[in-house]
């Protein structure tokens, strides 16, 4: 029986997999089959990241609101059940932009909180 030759299906696989492998070091970067295990883990901790990433950069926001909010006599969690109460509906990331870039009316909003909690 005649040998079967990587035709031209395979080879166009396996040139996709050394493709996505570029840049990775050494035999992970040239050889199919160590490559081939390489791109899957790097495509199973892109898969899982992108969805951690949502999570790490909420909490970077609830960190951000609070050290501003802090600095200005309140906690985070006084300061969001506050803006409820006032019905604010600026999300986390819109806060922490504001209290990141913009101080000066990051206080403004914390102050206008106090007072119609207040009230």
């Amino acid at each position: 029986m005649p040998r079967a030759r990587g035709g031209f299906k395979t080879r166009r696989r396996r040139k996709k997999v050394l493709s996505r492998a570029k840049g990775f070091y050494g035999a992970r970067s040239r050889l199919y089959r160590v490559a081939a295990q390489a791109v899957d883990r790097a495509l199973l901790n892109a898969y899982r990241d992108r969805r951690v990433k949502k999570r790490e950069f909420r909490s970077l926001w609830i960190i951000r609101i609070n050290a501003a909010v802090r600095g200005l006599g309140m906690t985070y969690s006084q300061f969001m059940n506050s803006l409820k109460k006032v019905n604010v509906q600026l999300n986390r990331k819109a806060l922490a932009d504001l209290a990141y870039h913009d101080p000066n009316s990051f206080a403004n909003l914390v102050e206008m909180v106090k007072k119609g909690n207040a009230q």
